[in-house]
């Protein structure tokens, strides 16, 4: 006979023995149950409340509203999970829940198994649907035209630097015209992990790769390792990672560089484990959408700009955010592959700045800014990253 919980007991008062302390998880279960289906059961009410008033923004995805809600969790945990497993919990249950209004289709790097596609399930969660796209232009590609709701790129890796097709792409467009600059936007980010795992075939192990593929990114950032253990073997920068394991799934010879997950989507063994350069190597990802965030009270806004090549211009440019107190969180210049942007100025800047496009202080600075620009464009304001994933601790 076991004894009698209830699942509001205070800590104080939890029960000593095995059965009776079953019996109270058993109870707190079926609680969480109940106010699991009770929150999906709003969100459907949610989906009905906006359908009939035609809310102009496009989606029924709210990055800001899901950036107050983690960090509001995050606030209130005590333990004994970590913040970061309380947040992503949480957004797990909203991604459920979201697919209940209108599932979201979200365009990432392919084949399966690149580390932009766990960064696209760690900004969104298991509900949505992921579109494995052949390369970052085409991520771009399917959001612009409506067949995504977002997507999912890579900007910066904390080793080597940024993407520039990522860059570009925000900054200037498509080369060949199928959107323009504007067209799409950030709509939020995601910083990863990345741990490099070089994988191959059963049948590989043991043996000599005649060539190692990954992304460039990827080799680049394991460069020292593999100077090391395979001098002299052939690297081929492919697409993705996930193309890299693809073609290590096809053939003993060829040994790819990627994530756990490109081993487990292409029945990978791995040869050897985290052989990335850096312990500390982080990529940082955007998500990208066709509309403009509303604030969340903690944001950031990218910004793409051209400064007149002339001694003092870019510090003139950034005095008027130094003297609203704005910080820059990041500064970068590339040359200016678009006409519209390089016929006096040779160089744009990116520049991220704390607040939100929205915000007086912002929007005061951004209009002191003007002068010193040739052009200036807002590339998205979105919320600032919510670490959401299970502590390795």
């Amino acid at each position: 006979m076991t004894e009698r919980v209830d699942p509001a007991m205070d800590p104080s008062d939890w029960p000593s023995t095995l059965p009776a302390v079953r019996a109270k998880i058993d109870a707190l279960d079926g609680e969480l149950l109940r106010l699991i289906s009770e929150r999906a059961g709003l969100a459907e009410r949610v989906a009905q409340i906006k359908r009939a008033s035609d809310e102009p923004f496009g989606s029924f995805y709210r990055p800001e509203r899901e950036a107050q809600v983690l960090n509001r969790v995050r606030a209130a945990n005590t333990g004994p999970l970590s913040d970061d497993t309380v947040a992503w919990v949480f957004r797990e249950i909203m991604s459920a829940c979201l697919a209940l209004e209108q599932p979201l289709t979200i365009a990432c790097l392919g084949p399966a198994g690149t580390f932009t596609e766990q960064a696209a399930v760690r900004a969104f969660g298991h509900g949505a649907r992921l579109s494995l796209e052949p390369g970052i232009p085409e991520v771009f590609r399917a959001v612009a035209a409506g067949a995504a709701d977002f997507g999912v790129v890579p900007v910066e890796n904390s080793t080597e630097g940024s993407v520039s097709q990522t860059l570009d792409a925000l900054a200037f467009g498509s080369a060949g015209s199928t959107w323009s600059a504007g067209d799409v936007l950030i709509c939020g980010e995601v910083s990863l992990k990345i741990d490099q795992q070089l994988l191959a075939r059963a049948d590989g192990l043991g043996k000599q790769p005649t060539r190692i593929a990954s992304h460039a990114q990827s080799l680049a950032q394991c460069r020292e390792w593999l100077d090391v253990h395979y001098p002299g073997i052939e690297r081929i920068a492919v697409q993705s990672n996930g193309e890299a394991a693809r073609m290590a799934a096809e053939s003993p010879d060829i040994f790819a560089i990627g994530p756990l997950l490109a081993a487990e989507r292409h029945d990978l063994q791995v040869v050897a484990a985290n052989i990335q350069d850096s312990v500390f190597n982080t990529t940082r990802f955007v998500v990208i959408g066709r509309e403009a965030v509303p604030p969340s009270g903690q944001d950031k806004t990218s910004l793409v700009l051209s400064v007149n090549n002339e001694p003092g211009a870019l510090a003139q440019l950034l005095a008027p955010l130094a003297g609203a107190g704005i910080d820059v969180t990041r500064i970068e210049s590339r040359p200016a592959r678009d006409r519209a942007w390089n016929r006096k100025w040779d160089y744009v800047f990116f520049i991220d700045i704390e607040g939100h496009q929205d915000d007086p202080a912002v929007q005061a600075a951004l209009t002191r800014m003007q002068p010193y620009c040739g052009r200036l464009g807002v590339l998205g304001s979105y919320p600032r990253a919510v670490p959401a994933a299970p502590s390795s601790s």
